[in-house]
């Protein structure tokens, strides 16, 4: 069949859902009762999913169209395979994409700082007395039925993952840094790079804004779309909206410029009530928080959680807002292959005392870097989270002890939420503290 370009193409015909996660399940309900439907996943998920090495792929070979979710890699050899016998491989998302009034929609991707761009974007339409949603990977799939998605602006997060399968646009696209991520679900970082911009080359009338930053100038033949690159805003009102790190100063212009677009009000106009409202402006979990303070003697440990820095340059942003503090950094996790020299060279170079507690896989890869690299940075090794914690509360006595991994969490934990919280738990157990604020 052609491909479908909405959810109501698929009426009566067989479907697959191929991964049975947040995503699947939402285009299970969507499609429920409608169609025909295939259930597969990599993993046991219950005895209605077929399993992709258990009958799971011959299954789905006998759909018309399959929806994929994130989670599986586009080239992936049975994905391919799929497309080769015939079988339209899109997702769920394209199809909300392709019925959904684009008009409405903010798309926001990027390396770093996406989730943080789209609540930012959600704040500031809400602050000019707009209906707006946060969506995607910071929220709910916005084709979720139980979501009345109607009315309103809607701010969709999406992710690499999901750009790649994108065949429309929606009318605003942001693009909030560039550097290297899950090299091992994309092959390489020049695949990486084309994945992550390729919403922007998607179909359909469009603006592109670009944080002005070298990396994403040095790639602009890789955008489509009306690009326009955005300069960092004032740092004023980024202090107001309780955001850590001048990297957010990219954060607010970008999401100040995309109110702009989508309303048509002025960004001197988006800015005067956003300001208004900065107060009340809640930062998201896991991005530079403050979880504790403990007292040693006459100086002050503070315990930050940056837990959803899972890219390199995510943690190199970290570490410049930190950059004259002594600081003991835990980082590592899953190994997506990703090159930890940049970070490593990073750590070396600090003025201030450091020291590296490293995890898992990608901990060992870092460690290993860093060691080679000399200099005076005191690296160790943890088998646990709490042990991880442990050992930097022993190397810094004032500073800053910071969980900013620089790795996906899927070693240990189901996903970043998970690791950050125990990495909070672990500081109240070990500290005796109770939680703090910035």
């Amino acid at each position: 069949m052609r491909p479908p370009t909405g959810f109501a193409d698929l009426a009566g015909r067989r479907v697959g859902i191929f991964g049975y996660g947040v995503e699947g399940r939402a285009a299970e309900a969507r499609l429920s009762g409608r169609c025909d439907l295939v259930l597969v996943d990599d993993r046991d998920r219950g005895p209605a999913v077929l399993r992709s090495d258990l009958g799971g792929l011959e299954a789905l070979a006998s759909c018309e169209v399959v929806l994929k979710s994130p989670g599986v890699p586009r080239r992936r050899d049975d994905v391919l395979a799929l497309e080769a016998a015939g079988v339209v491989v899109t997702s769920a998302l394209n199809l909300w994409l392709h019925e959904i009034d684009r008009s409405r929609v903010v798309a926001v991707t990027g390396t770093k700082g996406k989730s943080t761009t789209t609540a930012l974007v959600t704040f500031c339409l809400e602050s000019l007395g707009m209906v707006a949603h946060s969506l995607g990977n910071i929220g709910r799939p916005p084709y979720d039925p139980s979501l009345d998605t109607d009315e309103g602006l809607l701010v969709v997060e999406v992710s690499s993952f999901q750009s790649v399968d994108l065949t429309v646009a929606p009318g605003v696209v942001v693009v909030t840094a560039l550097g290297a991520d899950h090299l091992d679900w994309h092959g390489s970082l020049e695949q990486y790079h084309r994945d992550k911009l390729s919403l922007t080359r998607a179909s359909g009338e469009h603006v592109t804004l670009v944080a002005d930053l070298a990396a994403l100038r040095a790639s602009a033949e890789l955008m489509g779309g009306r690009v326009r690159f955005v300069p960092g805003d004032e740092a004023p009102l980024r202090r107001a909206l309780g955001l850590v790190g001048s990297h957010n100063d990219t954060n607010v212009a970008l999401a100040l410029v995309a109110a702009a677009e989508i309303t048509g009000e002025s960004v001197a106009t988006v800015r005067a009530r956003t300001a208004e409202r900065a107060g009340a402006f809640e930062p998201l979990p896991g991005r530079l928080t403050l979880v504790a303070r403990e007292s040693v003697g006459s100086t002050t440990r503070r315990y930050v959680d940056d837990g959803l820095a899972t890219s390199v340059v995510a943690t190199l942003g970290a570490l410049e807002v930190f950059g004259g503090e002594p600081l003991a950094l835990i980082a590592g996790g899953f190994d997506r292959g990703v090159d930890y020299g940049e970070l490593a060279r990073a750590l070396v170079a600090r003025s201030a005392a450091t020291a590296l507690v490293a995890l898992g896989p990608a901990g060992e890869r870092l460690a290993v870097s860093v060691e080679l690299l000399g200099g005076a940075v005191i690296v160790e090794r943890a088998g646990s989270m709490a042990d991880a914690v442990k050992r930097a509360r022993a190397l810094v006595t004032g500073g800053v002890i910071l969980l900013s991994p620089a790795a996906a969490s899927f070693d240990q934990y189901q996903n970043w939420e998970e690791r950050s919280a125990h990495f909070r738990a672990v500081v109240m157990e070990q500290t005796n503290s109770a939680p703090t604020t910035k």
